[in-house]
């Protein structure tokens, strides 16, 4: 999909990535449970540079499971960061998770936000739910990310803006989130007054 970053941008989850195969990803960020096996569909992509990350969607330490730390973040500004820096003529990143939702497009958000620091947070956020219209980004890479690029706060803030909007359209997805240990996401949405 054409958007703002000087490059084009995909995300999609493991069950999309077959429709995926032939739209020339340059770069791939993969981001995948710690024990799932590698997707079989990579083998026929062309070329391309990938990184591939490992951890559990979650945003707060849970006993047994592996949340986003800060070497993972760290790891793909620093893949977005090389990408961003030479592009090749037809960049394209191609972002996915398990789902497509959550560690993909809170991923993406950095990476935007990172290539194009004039951009308000407002701005990156509004682009990824225009390129992914589910988008959830994942509170904990986030603010993670949001640490590292010194943006203050400010790519937080329009996370919980973009919570705040998801529940006022599917309102269902509070219990949902709530269920599988996102509560905090929900709350801070809440405090921006959804219904």
């Amino acid at each position: 999909m054409n958007t703002i970053a000087p490059f084009r941008i995909t995300v999609c989850g493991i069950e999309e990535l077959t429709d995926h195969r032939e739209t020339g990803a340059s770069h791939v960020l993969s981001i995948l449970d710690p024990d799932w096996p590698v997707p079989e569909v990579f083998g026929s992509f062309g070329e391309h540079e990938k990184l591939e990350l490992r951890f559990h969607d979650l945003i707060e330490e849970d006993v047994g499971r592996a949340p986003p730390q800060k070497e993972d973040v760290i790891r793909l500004l620093e893949f977005g960061r090389d990408l961003t820096a030479e592009p090749p003529e037809h960049a394209h990143l191609l972002v996915h998770c398990h789902a497509g939702i959550s560690r993909s497009t809170a991923s993406m958000a950095l990476i935007l936000a990172q290539s194009l620091p004039r951009l308000s947070a407002r701005q990156v956020l509004q682009e990824v739910l225009r390129i992914r219209p589910k988008a959830w980004p994942n509170l904990r890479i986030i603010e993670l990310g949001d640490a590292l690029l010194s943006r203050q706060g400010e790519i937080i803030a329009a996370a919980i803006e973009i919570y705040r909007m998801q529940l006022e359209t599917r309102p269902h997805l509070a219990e949902f989130m709530t269920i599988g240990g996102r509560s905090r996401e929900v709350l801070l949405a809440r405090s921006l007054g959804t219904t």
